[in-house]
């Protein structure tokens, strides 16, 4: 029986690469990619030879159960999306899931994911946190930013540079200006920029500085009022 591994790759910086990634990419019968052009591009660099097959987000329900199906023939397969790990907000989870049912094993290897060092960075709580990802677009946006609002805990979100003024603002208007936040962009590439301060703060400063690269946003929870007893 064959294996699926999940590979992560760099979020920017090619070096963040793991010798175990590189040695499972040369070795597996093939690679899966989210986008095989911008995957070749890491190949080159370290010099992996291999057949590459793409797997994203629109052919992932076709093609899931037929590749899990393969490995449990004998294949071994590693998946990689443009960086990071995959099913992180990328595509990974339907074949892991296909994998599992048919009882092909799955490894994950450790490595590169753009909430972590964001998260780090922000100076907010990180002893317990709350993974968001992507916001609804549409449908069931604000309702969605409501709920979020009475979360207690540190709040992880990805949004686009385009977006990221509008949801800042968003933001302010269901929790307040002076909620903290943190906003990385360029995780580990040249350009890296971490911005800290209130939501208005934040908001102000993209406004006049426009955003360039992936963003994470580290929110702060709602604070707990205490309750104080009137003697």
């Amino acid at each position: 029986m064959g294996r699926l591994y999940l590979v992560p790759t760099p979020v920017g910086n090619l070096d963040d690469m793991t010798f175990r990634a590189i040695k499972v990419l040369k070795e597996v019968d093939v690679i899966l990619a989210e986008d095989t052009r911008t995957t070749g591009i890491l190949l080159k660099h370290y010099g992996i030879e291999n057949h590459l097959q793409s797997h994203h987000k629109f052919n992932e329900h076709e093609t899931a159960q037929g590749l899990a199906m393969r490995m449990k023939c004998g294949e071994t397969m590693a998946l990689v999306t443009d960086a990071g790990t995959p099913a992180i907000s990328d595509p990974g989870f339907m074949l892991t899931r296909a994998c599992v049912e048919v009882g092909v094993e799955v490894q994950c290897l450790p490595g590169a994911t753009a909430f972590v060092p964001a998260l780090v960075d922000s100076g907010l709580p990180n002893d317990r946190f709350y993974f968001e990802g992507f916001l609804p677009q549409k449908k069931g946006r604000q309702t969605r930013l409501k709920e979020l609002a009475e979360e207690k805990h540190s709040m992880i979100i990805y949004e686009s540079p385009y977006r990221l003024v509008k949801t800042l603002g968003q933001l302010a208007e269901v929790m307040g200006n002076e909620r903290s936040v943190s906003v990385s962009r360029e995780i580990s590439k040249i350009h890296e920029e971490t911005v800290r301060g209130t939501l208005e703060e934040v908001k102000k400063h993209f406004e006049e500085n426009e955003p360039k690269g992936e963003i994470v946003m580290i929110v702060a929870g709602k604070e707990e009022k205490e309750n104080k007893e009137t003697i």
